[in-house]
């Protein structure tokens, strides 16, 4: 492969890295309780049929600053093993963002939040392990439970710069069930454009669980396959900690 084809897939594989509401890509609108902390110990995982990257792990911390406004970290450590090429692994791109909810759900109508993300480019993109570029993603979610079920999607742009990258749009939609006290399970449908010239747009699937193992303590994981695009799959695993003033 020439350079130029490997920078443009190491900034695809870096932009692949962002998670939405864990397990799951496709995020939920609900912010952190203000003056609480989410803490993740997580690791991702893309496999291709010309790369496998992800993180390993990666720590993500959101924290309720305002009533309806979360803000939001992941630093990660990444690793990319292209197929014929050497394996790296070293810190990837950061991100921040900010999570502000200005609808709140009633009975008749969902709830709604912007979530502005922000990767900066701490990674090395001669690596693989990051896009080489600032990106941003400017999405809107929506949310509506009824009873044990819980249904949140939206999508919205990323601004993706760099040699022979393109913008893109992302779209998901996710349902999930509280089947026990303290498990609940899901399944997500998600559509992403075009990243790059020489890439066509993909449609993802994932099923995965929350499960409380106590108030503060939560295991999360998902799994699925690449539905359209190149053959492969994806997985979610995490630890997390929830803490906070008691009610």
């Amino acid at each position: 492969m020439t350079r130029v084809t490997i920078f443009i897939i190491g900034s695809m594989c870096a932009a692949t890295l962002a998670r939405g509401g864990p397990p799951f890509v496709t995020d939920d609108p609900e912010p952190v309780e203000f003056h609480h902390w989410e803490v993740y110990l997580a690791s991702q995982y893309s496999h291709g049929p010309d790369d496998a990257n992800g993180t390993l792990p990666h720590v993500e911390v959101n924290y309720g600053a305002l009533p309806n406004l979360q803000l939001h970290l992941i630093a990660p450590l990444a690793f990319d093993a292209p197929a014929g090429g050497s394996r790296q692994y070293g810190y990837g791109d950061t991100e921040l963002g900010a999570k502000f909810r200005f609808v709140e759900e009633t009975v008749d109508s969902p709830q709604v939040a912007v979530f502005p993300l922000v990767e900066l480019p701490t990674g090395s993109s001669s690596r693989g392990l990051g896009a080489g570029h600032t990106q941003v993603f400017m999405p809107v979610w929506i949310q509506k439970g009824s009873g044990p079920w819980t249904t949140y999607g939206g999508g919205g742009y990323w601004v993706n710069p760099g040699l022979g990258n393109r913008n893109w749009w992302f779209t998901g939609l996710l349902v999930q069930r509280q089947v026990l006290k303290n498990l609940s399970i899901g399944a997500e449908v998600y559509h992403e454009t075009a990243k790059s010239d020489i890439a066509g747009p993909d449609t993802k699937a994932n099923i995965g669980f929350i499960w409380d193992l106590s108030d503060s303590c939560h295991v999360l994981a998902s799994a699925g396959p690449v539905i359209e695009g190149p053959v492969g799959y994806q997985t979610y695993f995490a630890f997390q900690l929830t803490l906070g003033p008691k009610k």
